[in-house]
């Protein structure tokens, strides 16, 4: 980097921090911003006598405003991994005792109190003064009632996922454009004034303007007056680095935005034996996780059509590195997302991934729109048979269902995890849809080797092979043809459950709404949905049940076995075994299989290719059985 581009860096951050701390437009996302401080710190360290006081280095980012803070509100320095953090723990002190809480992606302010009634609440700004946001104080929940209690009280004000949502329904159903993300719409949030419509956002405090208490001191203090605290979101242990990586491997399911763990002296004395830097307390740092919102531009939509006829957005966006993986395509809901958003083709978008979620486009910046950006068309006819759409749910369908998708339907009813019909692959099933023999499962039970042979050029012996697959397929278990169906609302797992609790293919198709409900998972909503699934299918399903299906082997869940009642994941390969039979494995053992590790799992098998999921059971606390030593259980 040379003098020129160090001074072209530096202008560009301090435009981007300004409008992170004083506006709810973000110039640059996160991972971008702290690889240019990241340059940008490693050039002065190198250059000392370059760099002038107004670095971003040495100062708070924001701008200052009419209210002056009772003690500077200072910044937090940052480091990127374990041994950064092991680096800063072991320069600061090895006595010193540390606490943790997470970092939240909010906006820092500050609440003064005297005798217990609020005289204002400032933003953070530049330290020593921010701006008055006072008016927005009942919008806050989590704000508490300290009784008496004169001084400051500082905390984060954050968008939590599900006040996101809302903030963002009422937004466009105003006219107002949707927040990029829940930093952009707490500082939206916090600063608008006169709007037609409220907008609820939580306030988690951190601590007070008084450096004499130890922190934990001051935390029994605030929660006992009722504040929402940031420490008490997560669970904590004598294993400091530890609990960091279990924050970061759990946290997409907090419900709120984190991006970091903070980590701080507790004793009052060690913190004024540390001290303090112009910007930032030397008794804190801040260890930021690889961030899960990122900006990408939105290059292409495709119109991608399911074997039930249902009609999805997909968005192609230039590829972008989301906690270690790169990016190329993201969902974008449904056409009724994309038009209240006001998503435009050639825009900069907020993309997220957090965890193992699917990447989702969230919202369109729109003040980074130059003029270049064009109308999305959303599609007058289905993508794939030029049919009518039904329009009347806010998933659009194609009017023909599952007829418009015969190919994705007869493909996912001969899967290994459904039928597993093998020799029967996407090829020959093209063929049997294009000529007619075929536009359903049940039309598979009729044919004949007559039917295949010549067909791809299929020989005699190949087509009677694949006849007598489809033929054992009769034998499936309950599970598995209620899979091949391909109901709308169910998976692999839930129709396990619904051969367990109906027994068989003929008393589950004439289930009510209400008996439905019964069943682990289905609520009334979803109840309603699979009832009317049911119905649509029914034709096929009674042919299936005169081919003699429906009625084979049920796998129910144990009410005891070597898993009973525990929620197992199986990831990586097991020996000998699809994922589906190592599902059903589970199940027939008393388990509950699940998709994921989270906190609520209490068994990880782990095979070849397990990755991340194995490394977040371990930071998790949670038992990992290898996949050998899994088949030799279940064997």
């Amino acid at each position: 980097m040379t003098y020129e581009s160090y001074q072209d860096t530096l202008a560009e951050l301090k435009a981007a921090s300004a409008s992170y701390y004083s506006s709810d437009i973000l110039e640059m996302d996160d991972a971008e911003f702290d690889a240019k401080m990241g340059s940008l710190r490693e050039w002065e360290e190198k250059n000392p006598t370059l760099v002038g006081p107004d670095s971003l280095t040495s100062v708070v980012g924001g701008a200052g405003g009419e209210i002056t803070h009772q003690v500077k509100m200072l910044s937090l320095d940052n480091v990127f991994s374990p041994e950064e953090m092991s680096l800063w723990l072991s320069n600061a002190g090895s006595e010193v005792e540390w606490v943790m809480e997470p970092k939240l992606d909010g906006l820092a302010v500050s609440i003064r109190y005297t005798n217990g009634r609020v005289v204002h609440v400032a933003t953070r700004g530049d330290g020593e003064s921010g701006e008055n946001v006072s008016h927005a104080l009942s919008n806050l929940k989590g704000v508490g009632n300290p009784v008496g209690f004169s001084g400051e009280i500082r905390g984060e004000v954050v968008l939590t996922q599900d006040q996101l949502q809302i903030a963002n329904q009422s937004r466009t159903a105003h006219g107002d454009k949707p927040f990029a993300n829940a930093r952009n719409g707490a500082a939206g949030a916090l600063r608008g004034q006169d709007r037609a419509y409220a907008i609820e956002m939580s306030f988690f405090a951190y601590g007070i303007a008084d450096e004499s208490r130890d922190h934990t001191e001051v935390l029994t203090f605030l929660r006992e007056s009722g504040f929402g605290l940031a420490y008490d979101i997560i669970d904590h242990s004598d294993d400091l680095l530890g609990d960091i990586v279990k924050l970061g491997t759990n946290r997409s399911e907090l419900g709120l935005d984190t991006d970091g763990a903070v980590v701080k002296a507790n004793k009052a004395s060690d913190r004024k034996t540390l001290g303090v830097s112009s910007r930032a307390p030397k008794w804190a740092i801040a260890y930021k996780y690889p961030a899960d919102m990122v900006f990408s531009e939105l290059l292409e939509v495709n119109w991608q059509v399911g074997r039930t006829g249902v009609i999805t957005p997909r968005g192609s966006i230039t590829p972008v590195s989301v906690g270690g993986v790169t990016i190329t395509y993201a969902t974008l809901h449904n056409p009724a997302d994309i038009a209240r958003k006001g998503f435009m083709m050639g825009d900069t978008v907020s993309v997220y991934r957090a965890g193992e979620v699917v990447p989702r486009i969230e919202a369109p910046v729109i003040e980074k729109r130059d003029g270049t950006q064009t109308e999305i068309k959303l599609p007058t006819c289905c993508p794939d048979c030029g049919g009518a759409i039904d329009k009347s749910e806010v998933r659009w369908r194609c009017e023909k269902g599952r007829g418009c998708s015969a190919e994705a339907g007869l493909v996912y009813a001969c899967s290994r995890d459904a039928l597993d019909i093998e020799g029967l692959g996407g090829k020959h099933i093209k063929t049997l849809v294009e000529q007619g023999l075929a536009s359903n499962v049940a039309d598979l039970f009729d044919l004949g080797v007559k039917d295949l042979a010549g067909l791809d050029r299929l020989g005699e012996t190949s087509a009677k092979n694949i006849i007598d697959q489809i033929t054992a397929a009769k034998e499936a278990n309950l599970g598995r043809v209620i899979t091949c169906l391909g109901i709308r609302g169910t998976g692999r797992s839930l129709s396990r459950r619904l051969a367990g609790q109906f027994g068989s293919l003929e008393a589950l198709m004439g289930a009510s709404e209400v008996a439905l409900r019964e069943v682990d998972g289905i609520g009334e909503e979803k109840a309603v949905l699979i009832h009317s699934e049911f119905n649509e299918v029914r034709d096929i399903a009674d042919r299936l049940i005169a081919a003699g299906m429906g009625a084979g082997e049920v796998h129910k869940v144990a009410p005891v076995g070597a898993l009973a009642g525990k929620k197992v994941c199986v990831s990586g390969s097991v020996p000998g075994m699809s994922r589906n039979e190592a599902n059903e494995a589970v199940e027939r053992l008393g388990g509950k299989s699940v998709g994921s590790v989270s906190k609520n799992t209490d068994l990880l098998v782990a095979g070849p290719g397990a990755g991340s999921k194995e490394d977040k059971a371990h930071a998790l606390g949670i038992a990992v059985m290898s996949s050998d030593d899994f088949a030799k259980l279940v064997a």
